[in-house]
């Protein structure tokens, strides 16, 4: 039986259909022209729940606007603003250097970054698991495959079952910058598209470790971490993750070419309003931290 998020994310890819049989005009209307009523959303699947929630909002309340909601990755949605085919790419990490030329190349204008809301990036263990918490460095020890028994962080004698997200997600190359240092994944990770199959794999694996967004914890319970072995460990949490004291904490974004214009800067604009901002707790994120 599918969980609440599958659902919600099924939900979300099957309304895209519906969406895209709407006529998709250029978000970059010149004066005098009319302004377009269709823009494209596309990227990170940590966001898509989250994109799709304010898409349902913001068309409810602007009528005749069309917002296309679709997942696939923060890197597909960068190739996507790279290549012309999103107004908006949503991205769970920053863009690299080398993308942002990209875009800069080939749309002739500047990669803009816009926060938009915070995640807390946790890491999951089946709900039966006893660790409570670990520190970056024995969570990279067991991701690089150089600690492969739960034994040698304080779980039972048992080998521990890797699960993460492909390589195109922002997650993993967040989880890769972040925690991993850059080093290679153990090739015992097993790569799963889209962060609800990590937390669903790791709900029914009872010696299973995975990651990815907060907002995905059906079946699954996340524990705190330690910025090293002498730190205090910390909870994800909305206090935590907006005062920066949990070490994974990140901020998910929009980023489109060149500033925004006609219904894509409408659309931010509402997203970032009080309105846009006190729906990301119900989806399981956090709003922007005020001021």
């Amino acid at each position: 039986m599918m969980n609440r998020r599958t659902t919600l994310a099924l939900f979300a890819l099957l309304a895209l259909g519906t969406l895209g049989a709407c006529a998709r005009k250029s978000s970059d209307s010149k004066p005098g022209e009319p302004q377009a009523t269709s823009i494209s959303v596309k990227g990170s699947d940590t966001m898509v729940i989250l994109g799709q929630r304010w898409a349902e909002a913001y068309m409810k309340q602007s009528a005749g606007s069309t917002i296309q909601i679709a997942g696939g990755g923060s890197g597909t949605g960068i190739a996507a603003l790279i290549n012309g085919s999103t107004d908006v790419c949503q991205a769970s990490r920053p863009l690299k250097e080398k993308e942002k030329a990209e875009v800069k190349a080939k749309r002739n204008a500047d990669a803009i970054e816009t926060r938009v809301a915070l995640d807390a990036l946790a890491v999951y263990v089946n709900a039966a698991s006893a660790l409570k918490e670990l520190s970056l460095p024995q969570l990279a020890k067991i991701y690089t495959g150089e600690t492969t028994n739960w034994k040698d962080v304080g779980g039972p004698d048992h080998a521990i079952v890797l699960y993460g997200r492909e390589n195109n997600s922002g997650t993993y190359s967040y989880f890769k910058e972040h925690v991993l240092g850059n080093k290679d994944f153990a090739a015992a990770t097993q790569t799963l598209a889209g962060t609800s199959a990590v937390a669903n794999a790791v709900k029914g694996d009872a010696f299973g470790i995975g990651y990815g967004g907060i907002a995905y914890l059906e079946g699954v319970h996340a524990i705190a971490i330690k910025k090293d072995d002498a730190s205090v460990a910390i909870m994800p949490s909305l206090a935590t993750a907006q005062d920066g004291s949990y070490p994974l904490s990140r901020f998910l974004l929009f980023v489109t070419a060149g500033q925004p214009t006609g219904l894509a800067k409408s659309f931010q604009d509402w997203v970032l309003s009080p309105a846009g901002q006190s729906m990301i707790e119900s989806v399981g994120y956090y709003p922007l931290p005020k001021g």
